[in-house]
């Protein structure tokens, strides 16, 4: 038998398949570390165990995103290895926090494959789920990745028909963790907008920009042990048209999401992923910059509402002033060729004390 690890193509994906992903990996507090560094995140909740006890939990949480993209991680050898590119996201839902000490394990079902018109290539949809070591789910999602065929030209399996995804996760399918007290986070952020303060198509333009550096989405890429070939090997991407390697786009939604603190800062984390494409490749060298608006609002329970939110990304821009959001679902023809992250997400946030 081959030891040979190569990876799956296109042809390889059966509609049903399962796959459980080795290996569970155990986060500790290296990584929130790194994971900072690499992103510059202030997000209240994720950087001090002291903000997280008075908001009555037993510690910070590992930050939402983090999770996400290790758990992502842990795909990519039977998913995504031979990936062109991963095009999309839906119906995320963060189920439960991951603390320091915690181990994932993640397994996948692949819902759906269709062929491209080009005959090199098609796109897989799968369900990733991470549960931790007591086999409670933390995060389920379900993405899309453009997969090379093994053999450009001969005929695939016919088309499955592809997955009814809902646009967005609705309030009642929404996970919140039991805060105490959670408009206390106020006081640590020094800024007092809440829950009732933000309203439905307002645009937030975040103020700081940031420039991927060669090192900073390599050391990511090996972070999130997401080994795939377009962000980890340089001598095979530069036959590519594109010339050079990408940015992991998980990453890409990571430094965004920490841009988005400015205006955001008493979010106290991400409770689904409604929605998300990668709308154009970042490499090193670019600058990003990015803008909200508010989609929807929800209250929820025990002194806590949603915001549905959607941050536009761009490069090379100069500012989120310049960034042109085209209206929701109309296709990347609408996008302006700076744009390249197109996130729908909602957001968890203390609601005013009565």
């Amino acid at each position: 038998m081959s030891k040979s690890r190569s990876g799956n193509f296109f042809e390889d994906f059966r509609v049903g398949q399962s796959f459980q992903h080795g290996v569970p990996r155990t986060i500790g507090e290296g990584e929130r570390a790194l994971y900072i560094g690499l992103t510059g995140s202030r997000s209240a909740l994720n950087t001090a165990s002291t903000t997280a006890k008075v908001l009555g939990l037993s510690g910070a949480p590992i930050e939402d995103l983090l999770v996400f993209n290790i758990v992502f991680g842990k795909t990519v050898p039977e998913l995504s290895l031979n990936a062109v590119a991963n095009l999309g996201y839906a119906d995320g839902r963060f189920l439960a926090p991951v603390f320091a000490g915690d181990t994932l394990s993640v397994a996948s079902l692949v819902l759906a494959k269709k062929e491209n018109s080009n005959g090199k290539s098609g796109v897989v949809y799968v369900r990733s789920t991470a549960k931790n070591q007591h086999g409670i789910e933390v995060l389920s999602y379900v993405r899309w990745v453009m997969v090379h065929k093994r053999e450009a030209g001969q005929p695939a399996a016919a088309l499955a028909e592809l997955p009814e995804l809902p646009p967005f996760v609705e309030p009642e399918r929404l996970e919140t963790p039991a805060y105490s007290r959670p408009s206390q986070v106020t006081a640590v952020t020094g800024f007092g907008d809440l829950w009732e303060d933000y309203k439905k198509g307002e645009r937030i333009e975040h103020p700081s920009s940031m420039t991927v550096n060669e090192s900073d989405h390599s050391i990511a890429a090996r972070l999130y042990q997401n080994n795939a070939k377009a962000h980890f090997d340089a001598q095979l991407m530069a036959l590519s048209p594109a010339g050079k390697r990408l940015v992991y786009g998980g990453h890409v939604m990571s430094i965004c999401r920490a841009l988005a603190y400015d205006g955001l800062e008493n979010s106290l984390g991400m409770l689904a992923i409604n929605a998300g494409s990668h709308v154009s490749p970042v490499y090193s060298g670019d600058t990003l910059s990015c803008m909200t608006e508010v989609v929807d609002t929800y209250p929820l329970d025990a002194g806590v509402g949603a915001l549905r939110l959607r941050t536009i990304g761009a490069k090379n821009v100069g500012g989120a002033d310049a960034i042109v959001a085209p209206e929701a679902g109309t296709g990347k023809a609408t996008y302006s060729k700076d744009v390249i992250l197109d996130l729908d997400y909602t957001v968890v946030i203390p609601r005013k004390q009565h």
